[in-house]
């Protein structure tokens, strides 16, 4: 790679996000299931820089933790990827202070070619803007470029001042305005592509003389401007530089990065019956053919096969659902699927189940920490917790495990073909063995062997003309 070929980056992420009203780090509030800051990195990785530097403050060690989690995910090997950096900025001094704390990690070979300075919380920002900002700031052979939008109402945004011939002439805060550049729409995205070797240069001289005392990056512009060197701007949709400050931008980010999830899932052959009320994080998979009907969530690391029918009204966590699997008005956490699988409505699958293939799960089940064999059926009203079925069983309405005793849980234990009679309570521990059947309504406390059939509940009574008896009683004591 040539020196003028080479491009470092800098994330500023070290404030608090004030506005947000939050102890969180603005940078780590989640956007689509996923830290925003995350996203910025995604973009900025877009350009294969050598080096790129995380300006970390406010909860730095949360969000450095975060950063590295990503990088270890999305960057096995380290072939090839760039250098990631982490540099403290203390005490917030403003953003050409946070410039100058990433200095220290930079040798002499990044300070060749161009540094990109990004924030931390403008997640829908593309690899494919910055790209565009890099050939252009080349092209134009700039010393300093800068991202730049219209804006209808400007508000609090920095004004691009230009002198008559069309030049940027410098950047002005909101506060400093003059009457007569209020009205001036185009604003700066904060956003700069500068060589590196003038950066520190530029940024290490710029001062504090202003209402709040902060070393502003903004005055780097006007700075260069005096020194004769070359600044260009690149034009950008607002939306794409569009910083989150409050829960409200969160919101409207959130709603646009869905859009494009969504978008991209329906080019690929999902069907999204209402993209208004789906919700579907980054980074989760949906296959062919299948269906996502309304108020479904698919949230963290979900993989839909293809061919499914998800919804409607259903939630699926961190979970793997096989080709052909219908879930409907349910509930599926941390657990695996298989094929051609039918759940709900209304069941709850908990954590840590295993549900293979061609399993009936009826409506109103709740299943945790559970393993169920093929072709099983567990109909309605069930609970199954801690338990262990077998191929092609049977568990009839209103099975339960009963499987914790006050102190410890315990496993229940039904072998292939078993047949479980409705309103059966299996105490645990308990086996039943293959092809047992387990009468209806008995309370099971003893394991059953296998093809045998258990019956543990108390002889039918009846006392014929029992009531009419029983009411002249009641008439001869009024």
């Amino acid at each position: 790679m040539s020196s003028e070929s080479r491009v470092s980056v800098i994330i500023l992420a070290a404030g608090q996000g004030t506005r947000m009203k939050s102890g969180l780090s603005k940078v780590l509030f989640t956007i689509c299931g996923r830290p925003m800051l995350h996203y910025v990195l995604d973009a900025a990785s877009a350009l294969a820089p050598q080096l790129i530097a995380v300006v970390i403050g406010h909860q730095g060690r949360e969000v450095q933790a975060s950063v590295q989690e990503q990088w270890a995910a999305d960057c096995p090997s380290s072939a090839g990827r760039a250098e990631l950096g982490f540099a403290w900025q203390k005490q917030q001094k403003g953003t050409a202070h946070a410039v100058m704390s990433a200095k220290p990690l930079f040798t002499s070979e990044n300070l060749e070619g161009d540094t990109l300075i990004l924030y931390g919380d403008v997640p829908l920002l593309s690899g494919e803007i910055l790209k565009g900002f890099l050939e252009e700031h080349r092209r134009e052979r700039a010393d300093l470029s800068l991202m730049t939008f219209m804006a209808e109402d400007p508000a609090l945004y920095g004004r691009i001042i230009r002198d008559r011939s069309g030049a940027v002439a410098r950047i002005v805060e909101a506060r400093d305005l003059q009457d007569h550049e209020r009205n001036v729409k185009e604003v700066n995205a904060g956003i700069y592509l500068v060589r590196s070797h003038l950066l520190f240069d530029l940024a290490g001289q710029v001062d504090n003389n202003n209402a709040k005392g902060e070393y502003y990056l903004t005055d780097i512009v006007g700075m260069a401007v005096e020194r004769g060197l070359r600044v260009c701007t690149y034009g950008c949709r607002e939306e794409a530089v569009q910083g989150i400050n409050d829960r409200h931008a969160l919101a409207t980010a959130e709603g646009a990065k869905q859009r494009e999830i969504l978008t991209e899932l329906a080019l690929s052959g999902v069907t999204v019956r209402d993209p208004n009320s789906i919700y579907v994080d980054y980074g989760v998979r949906v296959g062919e053919d299948s269906v996502l009907e309304p108020s479904t969530y698919l949230r963290g690391k979900s993989v839909i096969g293809p061919g499914c029918i998800i919804g409607p009204g259903t939630l699926v966590q961190d979970s793997e659902i096989g080709q052909g699997s219908a879930v409907s008005f349910s509930v599926v956490e941390r657990s695996r699927i298989g094929s051609h699988v039918t759940v709900g409505p209304y069941s709850h699958i908990r954590p840590d189940c295993v549900i293979e293939d061609g399993v009936l799960v009826g409506n109103f089940a709740e299943v945790k920490n559970s393993v169920i064999g093929k072709d099983s059926k567990v109909h309605h009203h069930c609970y199954l917790g801690d338990s262990t079925i077998g191929e092609g069983v049977n568990i009839g309405a209103g099975t339960v495990t009963v499987n914790y005793d006050g102190r410890h849980k315990h496993r229940t234990i039904m072998e292939d073909r078993a047949f479980i009679g409705c309103n059966a309570n299996l105490i645990a521990p308990v086996r039943i063995g293959r092809g047992a059947y387990v009468a209806a309504g008995s309370t099971i406390t003893s394991d059953v062997p296998e093809e045998s059939l258990a019956i543990a509940r108390e002889r039918q009574v009846t006392k014929e003309g029992w009531v009419r008896k029983k009411q002249q009683e009641w008439d001869q004591g009024r």
